[in-house]
């Protein structure tokens, strides 16, 4: 009697070997699947990597000095020290800096009036005009935070000038931690792999079955004595090794062209995203098991997983700054638990002890499809 369960065991991981085998052959046989598999990750990295950044190098802005003081020419100079902005062109009226706005040459345009220089040595206040192309809140938004900033820092060395041995009565004094040069990509390129392996897993197995249904295979997998979760065991198991292949290519190409750091467990990243990767094969496994067809599996593949990513998972706008159903969709998605771990694990170093509760979601997520995966498998033709 002690046998009978070891024996069982042993058939249950035979059966399960032997699917995942046939599923691995169809793999490597098909050099479309090998080229979405590991093509498509560094060519979306690559593109995603480079076109989404929130960083400003030299933007071109006007500058029209009406005072040609060097006070004025002395906080023109201060404009373009950072690197941020460069001057590109020098107009005589505003109305040629909103006409460069409507023909999208220009974002920015800084006037600086007649008598600033007076003003400041009155110890006056001088006021400069900013103006900015709101028809690009993203690009201008930046760009208006640089030049504040560069406002007051030139505020604060002209007080210094004037009162050497006064000290301020407040003194902010800042420090950024995790991302000090606030570079985007640092916030981009974890997003960026959570998409990723969400776009792949989905689509890797949402044709599985179809494709097996389409092809009319499913008939003789029925003709054995396989049962149904050994069946979704058997095709999962070679995407999860293909899926975690791809975390570390992905990983590897964003540390080395983009210098993201790694500073947590990188054993504990490849637990996560075994996680993540359970979730997602399972939900597109669900996606194949209901269509049947290879084109419909692939629509809603590309639906369900690109776009929830991209928009409600906090990849480029913050979760808590959505409308409260949007929020709680958001906190049931996996990859907005994994962004958060994938940003916590690279730029802060968090452990188990702070990430756990991601884990846990995720956990129940992919437990969730895998379920309605094995219920929705059933072993008729029609």
């Amino acid at each position: 009697m002690g046998t009978q369960p070891l024996n069982a065991g042993r058939a249950f991981f035979q059966r399960v070997a032997g699917l995942a085998r046939k599923e691995t052959l169809h793999i490597l046989r098909d050099t479309r699947v090998v080229y979405m598999a590991f093509g498509m990750p560094v060519l979306l990295l690559l593109l995603f990597g480079y076109a989404v950044s929130f960083d400003l190098d030299r933007l071109p802005i006007a500058l029209l000095d009406y005072d040609n003081t060097p006070q004025s020419r002395s906080y023109a100079m201060s404009l373009v020290a950072s690197g941020a902005f460069t001057v590109v062109a020098n107009p005589m009226d505003p109305a040629e800096i909103e006409s460069a706005f409507r023909r999208g040459q220009l974002k920015v345009g800084v006037v600086i009036p007649k008598g600033f220089g007076r003003s400041l040595t009155r110890n006056e206040t001088a006021d400069v005009q900013i103006l900015l192309d709101g028809a690009d809140g993203t690009t201008t938004s930046i760009a208006m935070g640089h030049l504040v900033g560069a406002t007051q820092a030139q505020t604060m060395a002209i007080i210094a000038s004037r009162l050497p041995s006064t000290q301020l009565p407040i003194e902010a004094r800042t420090l950024m931690l995790f991302n000090p040069t606030m570079k985007s990509a640092y916030f981009v390129v974890p997003g960026l792999i959570a998409l990723i392996l969400a776009i792949m897993a989905v689509l890797s197995t949402a044709l599985t079955v179809a494709r097996e249904w389409e092809r009319g295979s499913m008939e003789q997998l029925f003709a054995t004595p396989v049962r149904r979760i050994e069946v979704i065991v058997g095709k999962l198991l070679p995407y999860v090794v293909m899926g975690l292949i791809q975390v570390l290519l992905v990983v590897t190409l964003g540390a080395w062209l983009f210098d993201v750091p790694v500073h947590g467990s990188v054993a504990l990243l490849f637990g996560c995203a075994a996680l993540f990767l359970g979730g997602m094969l399972g939900q597109g496994l669900l996606i194949s098991v209901v269509t049947r067809n290879q084109q419909v599996a692939t629509q809603l593949g590309i639906v369900s997983s690109m776009l929830p990513t991209l928009l409600l998972s906090g990849f480029l706008c913050p979760v808590d700054n959505m409308p409260l159903a949007l929020r709680v969709i958001a906190r049931i998605l996996p990859s907005t638990h994994f962004i958060a771990i994938l940003r916590g694990i690279l730029l802060k170093g968090n452990g188990i002890d702070v990430l756990w509760p991601h884990m846990a979601a995720m956990t129940a997520f992919a437990a969730v499809m895998i379920v309605l995966s094995t219920l929705r498998f059933q072993r008729r033709l029609t």
